[in-house]
């Protein structure tokens, strides 16, 4: 097992990257190459971030790449208000998704926040790293 696999922000991003799967795939054909692509690449990138980051031998480094995947999820909160406002979106599946972006923002910054707190450690150090029970 990955030490990334042991994050529970880690987790969460694939459980939101299956969300985004499942709602997107009922988006119009016509938006394959679209909003439905740029949903799901911004949706991969947050557990890639966080796989990645977690692999650097630094606490800043991985920092930056929490940073990023913090980008990614924000990016599809805004899409989700695209696709909400241009009907491929429904009320409720609008809440999932912003609801999600708002929990995994929550986890992220308190990860960087961790991460940058102990900058004289080691990234992969066990005891500093938020890990599933």
């Amino acid at each position: 097992m990955f030490n990334y696999e042991k994050l529970e922000v880690w987790q969460e991003a694939i459980a939101f990257a299956d969300l985004i799967y499942s709602i997107t795939k009922r988006f119009p054909s016509e938006e394959r190459f679209g909003l439905t692509n740029q949903m799901r690449r911004a949706v991969v990138s947050i557990s890639s971030n966080l796989a990645e980051g977690s692999s650097r031998n630094s606490r800043i480094e991985f920092a930056r790449f929490v940073e990023v995947a913090s980008g990614s999820t924000f990016e599809v909160a805004s899409q989700a208000f695209i696709a909400h406002r241009q009907d491929m979106l429904s009320e409720a599946d609008f809440n999932q998704v912003y609801e999600g972006s708002e929990k995994l923002g929550r986890m992220l910054s308190g990860l960087r926040r961790s991460l940058l707190e102990g900058r004289g450690q080691p990234a992969h150090q066990p005891s500093t790293i938020n890990h599933q029970p």
